[in-house]
């Protein structure tokens, strides 16, 4: 059989290439099987203590190594003096050997003791001399959560059988303050400790730190013989976290919400003090609120959510403001820009637009739209701007979006309504809007807002956690972030005159301070029901002060008041607080 000298080269070159697949294979073989050989040397050798004490548990040991949680700090801003607020504090749990305790006149004498002690109630008393008499008990749990000065009492006594056990536990030495920032720190269905909602939900990850561990052998007498062969990692605490809330501006902002909350009847109440320039929060609180160190002691697991930046609503007339910044800046009107109120205006809704107590204005200009709180006038001022550039202005001012606090459970708001109708250059939704109905937003959304009118036209990214300061020596700190220029300087600077007139002449002279000029907007906003809107409604002061450099922009909003508008609720609430925070920070006067 003839072959050509094509098919002998093909004949030859076979081998050549099945060696070289068979060599590939071989090698690869070969790594694997000195990677297993590897990892079974460190198994069997370098880790075999490590392994035969978590296999057999018997004279070896494997102990998890725990961290300590970081603390959280709040400051005062004028001084950057730091206090604690959320801190790891040793407890103590208060038990009974009930066989060291041989009769019944020593049960009746210690239940007698620590009954002095704690407080009891003879119902109380009875049930612990009950338990003392067990005799057969190595361990029965009196109480759980005793502090060190209330132990060294009992441990004074000499009370045979009472033992102690020592539990660190969170401690949050400020009790109800900044309870909604900071969270709590709990437990899990299975029994763990995780922190939740505020600062302890959302930044969980970085307090708790991360564990360790040691192995080796222990004697027969539990001693520890060598560490040689076994392993070691030490833990790694967790980070320590300090908050931009001012610890005195909190407590005296947020106990004259409090005393508003009681004063008006409201059900809830809300209020966020915040630097329009760095975006830094100096006080945030709602009500009712709850105490961390007692958590599982409220009434409503609902009180846990933090009301100012989780809970959306329809704002009122503390929308206008925002409206009129964007129709300024667009050119569409001015200050001087005259409008004929007639009491009522339709707009492609089912009823028509009225004013608020059914109240006709007739002349007025841009500045007694806002000055009265003209609803028609407000429909006039988005009919001129326009659905598509107030869509535009509504989100560059950040509505409709989560602020992206850090903080657990922020809700967006919702502007959705204004999308509707998008082949439309004005409809129904766009007239509710403009005095701030069929739309929702949170305080914090709000106070943002009123930030760009104080700041020059800027929208800041509002931040409440300063600095994170890791075991390592690491430190995070907050720098201010603009994210976009929404308004220009001189829209800013004439928008501020507007609500400077307000204050002055409206509906909002309680928030008045003398010396100073205030500029802020009133809202009262009926509340939707299943139905329709109710009777209930919700009342929110906006403001900013001083004009010229303003130190703080504050929002006050009562929910379900007694009083009929806001300007008897949230208003004087303001100009308290307000005048307040400007003596804090030691402004001058400028009128």
């Amino acid at each position: 059989m003839n072959i050509s000298p094509s098919q002998n080269r093909l004949t030859a070159s076979y081998p050549v290439g099945l060696n070289r697949r068979l060599s590939a294979v071989f090698i690869f073989i070969l790594i694997g099987a000195a990677l297993i050989v590897i990892r079974l040397f460190i198994l069997m050798v370098l880790q075999h203590n490590l392994y035969v004490a978590l296999a057999a548990n018997s004279q070896e040991f494997f102990s998890q190594l725990s961290p300590e949680r970081g603390s959280i700090y709040l400051q005062d801003s004028r001084s950057g003096e730091e206090y604690p607020a959320a801190i790891n504090r040793d407890f103590f749990i208060v038990f009974a050997d009930t066989r060291e305790i041989k009769d019944d006149k020593t049960a009746e004498n210690v239940a007698i003791k620590l009954t002095e002690v704690f407080a009891y109630s003879a119902e109380d008393k009875l049930e612990l001399y009950y338990k003392l008499n067990k005799r057969d008990d190595p361990y029965e749990p009196i109480e759980q959560k005793v502090d060190e000065e209330v132990m060294e009492r009992i441990q004074a006594l000499a009370l045979p059988g009472i033992g102690f056990v020592r539990r660190p536990e969170r401690y949050y030495p400020e009790n109800n303050l900044a309870a909604q920032v900071l969270g709590f720190y709990g437990q899990t269905d299975d029994g763990q400790g995780v922190g939740r909602y505020g600062v302890e939900g959302f930044w969980n990850r970085e307090l708790v730190g991360s564990g360790g561990f040691l192995s080796g052998e222990r004697s027969a007498a539990g001693r520890i013989v060598s560490l040689v062969g076994g392993a070691f990692k030490p833990p790694e605490n967790g980070a320590d976290i300090l908050l931009s809330i001012d610890r005195t501006l909190q407590f005296k902002a947020c106990e004259r919400l409090r005393q508003g909350l009681v004063d008006y009847k409201a059900s809830g109440a809300s209020l966020i003090i915040m630097d329009p320039m760095s975006g830094a929060i100096r006080a945030m609180c709602g009500l009712p609120d709850f105490n961390p160190n007692t958590y599982n002691e409220v009434s409503s697991v609902s009180i846990y959510n933090n009301s100012a930046i989780f809970t959306p609503y329809e704002p009122g007339s503390v929308f206008k403001p925002i409206v009129m910044a964007a129709a300024l800046n667009e050119g569409v009107v001015r200050a001087e820009t005259e409008f004929f109120d007639t009491g009522s205006v339709e707009a492609g809704c089912k009823k028509p637009i009225k004013n608020a107590g059914n109240k006709t204005y007739e002349k007025q200009s841009m500045v007694g739209v806002l000055e009265n709180s003209i609803n028609t006038g407000m429909v006039y001022v988005a009919e001129k701007l326009g659905r598509r550039k107030l869509v535009d202005y509504v989100e560059a001012f950040g509505f409709g979006i989560k602020e992206g606090l850090e903080l657990d459970s922020e809700a967006p708001g919702n502007i959705e309504s204004l999308y509707k109708n998008e082949n439309k250059e004005f409809d129904c939704y766009t007239a509710t809007a403009s005095f701030g109905q069929g739309i929702s937003a949170t305080p914090i959304q709000l106070v943002t807002a009123f930030g760009v009118l104080a700041n020059g036209g800027s929208l800041i990214k509002p931040y409440i956690v300063e600095e994170v300061r890791y075991a390592d020596g690491r430190v995070e700190k907050a720098k201010p972030k603009e994210i976009r220029k929404v308004i220009d300087k001189k829209t800013a600077s004439i928008i501020g005159g507007m609500l400077v007139n307000v204050v002055d002449n409206g509906h909002a002279k309680a928030a008045r301070v003398k010396g100073y000029y205030v500029a802020g907007k009133t809202g009262t906003a009926q509340i939707a029901g299943p139905g329709g809107y109710t009777e209930d409604t919700n009342h929110s002061f906006v403001g900013y002060a001083p004009i010229d450099d303003p130190r703080f922009v504050m929002i006050i909003k009562f929910e379900k008041p007694a009083a009929v508008y806001s300007e008897s609720t949230a208003v004087p609430v303001f100009g308290d607080i307000a005048e307040f925070a400007l003596q804090y920070y030691q402004v001058p006067p400028a009128r």
